[in-house]
């Protein structure tokens, strides 16, 4: 795992040990990225379930303004402020350990791009779409990025988003909503 282009441009990622914690490969990130690339700069963007911060990181790196990560798990946040480090992104990166009901509470301002790659078919990704629809705080034309299974689908609206983008990646899909 590597960061893909901007300022950080091939910093390798600490990857996890073991298949608990399951990152957003290198080529669908690549892909996330092309797709978004005039909605990065200067963007204030969230990473709900972030894992590794592999996601909230190339954000930055491709010039996004601030990245707040979020994770329930001490290890994966533990993972993604080493990542940070790497990066030398701490000035810009927040931080918190929480289920991703209270992220969403916690954010200290509104959005432009959240990141979201919860643990598949558990329910978590429409229930988090529905809270942040709820919260206000996701901007005006703000978008939610959601990877989740192929066999998952979601509606072309849900809760005030469009879908804007879809798009498979092998058993992965990757969804682009826009408030």
């Amino acid at each position: 795992m590597r960061i893909i282009a901007g300022e950080a441009g091939g910093r390798r990622l600490k990857a996890p040990e073991d298949d608990r914690i399951r990152p957003t490969s290198d080529k669908v990130r690549e892909a996330v990225f092309n797709m978004l690339q005039m909605d990065v700069p200067d963007s204030v963007v969230a990473d709900v379930f972030c894992g590794t911060g592999g996601l909230g990181l190339e954000a930055l790196s491709r010039g996004a303004g601030k990245c707040y990560f979020f994770d329930n798990s001490r290890k994966s946040m533990a993972l993604t402020e080493e990542n940070i480090r790497t990066c030398r992104m701490e000035d810009r990166a927040v931080t918190n350990v929480c289920d991703f009901r209270k992220a969403v509470a916690q954010l200290a301002e509104p959005v432009d791009i959240v990141f979201l790659d919860p643990p598949y078919e558990t329910g978590m990704l429409q229930e988090c779409i529905e809270l942040l629809a709820g919260s206000g705080k996701v901007k005006e034309g703000g978008l939610i990025v959601a990877e989740h299974p192929k066999t998952e689908g979601l509606p072309d609206e849900y809760f005030g988003f469009e879908k804007i983008r879809e798009k498979k990646y092998g058993m992965i899909m990757v969804t682009i909503y826009r408030k």
